[in-house]
């Protein structure tokens, strides 16, 4: 049993219950507590024949993925799973049906069933284990004029700082209003409510082109469809229209120019941007333990 340290930090209470669980049905269970991701990636590597069991959130499940898929050891590993943290942390568990509760987790790895799943692998050799989304855009902010352009009308004295200030916003506003006008990628203006900006992008879906540059799209999502041997992908075109939608082993999206586009795969921050990526479907690749039938 490798405790993440962050699931000591945000609820010790649920290790403590998934480690009392799991002592009574297992005696000969080894505790090992780390004080760190690399301290845990090397627990994880010690773990000889024993079956590992990793009480932590979402980012500590993908490390540990990560890991038994870099050894070349994920086929052949079945990894139990207890989630600990806070709603969005353990979205990624949820969605792969791993119990969110300590109690419940704990009895299914003593009791559960390991069942192959699919995942992701990208052209550099990284995984995805439940899908991917394109990053929304942001707009660039509109540029303020510098301070010695804020100058009296005569062009020679300059203006008192509230003058200057009032001229900066209305040169702002000017800025932002064009650029609405003339249909550019700052309509999309910040806030909760805005819209994402259009990306041009060439997706290929095994050899099926869903859309490509001419052909701006908001929204780009690939995820497994577990149990299935596919991957989906939808794709949702800037102006309102029907989204694209294909399945397939292998997914390849490109940006022009090398413009470099950034993705969120899974719960994770999102990617630093990139001019193309290729992801293929590994079927039936890792094994989790969930609750038996």
């Amino acid at each position: 049993m490798v405790v993440d340290p962050v699931a000591r930090s945000t609820d010790g209470e649920s290790v403590r219950i998934a480690r009392d669980v799991l002592r009574a049905g297992s005696p000969g269970m080894k505790l090992s507590l780390p004080e760190g991701p690399d301290a845990v990636a090397r627990a994880l590597a010690r773990r000889g024949g024993r079956r590992p069991v990793l009480v932590g959130n979402d980012r500590a499940l993908l490390r540990a993925v990560r890991l038994l898929h870099h050894e070349r050891a994920l086929e052949r590993t079945a990894l139990s799973v207890v989630p600990v943290g806070n709603g969005p942390s353990i979205a990624l568990a949820r969605s792969l049906g791993l119990p969110l509760d300590a109690v419940s987790a704990a009895r299914t790895v003593l009791r559960g069933t390991a069942r192959a799943l699919d995942l992701l692998v990208d052209d550099e050799d990284e995984v995805v284990l439940g899908g991917l989304r394109l990053e929304r855009g942001a707009a660039p902010a509109a540029p303020a004029p510098p301070a010695a352009a804020a100058t009296s009308p005569s062009g020679t004295v300059p203006l008192p700082p509230p003058w200057r200030r009032l001229c900066h916003s209305l040169a702002r506003t000017v800025l932002a209003g064009g650029a609405r006008a003339a249909g550019g990628p700052h309509q999309a203006a910040d806030g909760p409510g805005a819209a994402p900006l259009p990306h041009r992008l060439r997706v290929v879906a095994d050899e099926t082109l869903l859309t490509g540059p001419d052909r701006p799209v908001t929204e780009l999502a690939v995820r497994t469809e577990q149990g299935t041997g596919w991957a989906e992908v939808v794709v949702q075109p800037a102006h309102a229209g029907v989204p694209a939608r294909a399945r397939a082993r292998t997914v390849t999206v490109a940006a022009p120019g090398g413009e470099g586009f950034r993705y969120r795969p899974d719960t994770q921050p999102p990617s630093a941007p990139v001019p193309a990526r290729t992801w293929t479907l590994s079927p039936g690749a890792w094994h989790l333990v969930l609750p038996a039938d």
